[in-house]
């Protein structure tokens, strides 16, 4: 069986205190799967209804592998992102509405890609350090 994993990218520029760090990469984990809701199911019956590629699958019934990387900046983050949307890899891109942080302004703070095959991911993320 193929590796699969998910990789959470935080900003560490930011300085973000480690509790909104675990929050931002919460909502990106989560949001991989919110963004392939079917929108008209969910509207008309309040249910969640999402379908799963072979890797989101492999992904859930196995060990949930999730790794953390930094970039130094938000022009790093979006190319990274962008990198990933333009494979086809799953990845969503988070935005903090600044309430807590940041002094009320809209930053981008973090990015998830995958799940999906590591080797796929690894070729997005190889520069990138782990997130001390």
């Amino acid at each position: 069986m193929e590796k699969v994993k998910q990789v959470i990218v935080m900003r560490k520029d930011l300085n973000m205190r480690k509790g909104k760090m675990i929050s931002q990469g919460s909502h990106a984990s989560l949001k991989v799967f919110l963004d392939l809701k079917d929108e008209s199911h969910f509207k008309m019956t309040g249910e969640l209804k999402i379908s799963l590629n072979d890797d989101m699958q492999v992904w859930i019934s196995d060990k949930f592998t999730k790794i953390c990387v930094s970039v130094n900046s938000e022009h790093e983050l979006v190319e990274i992102y962008n990198k990933a949307k333009n494979s086809g890899l799953p990845c969503s891109l988070i935005e903090d509405c600044g309430l807590t942080e940041f002094k009320g302004e809209p930053t981008l703070t973090c990015c998830a890609i995958g799940p999906a095959k590591e080797e796929d991911i690894d070729l997005i993320i190889f520069n990138l350090e782990g997130l001390i």
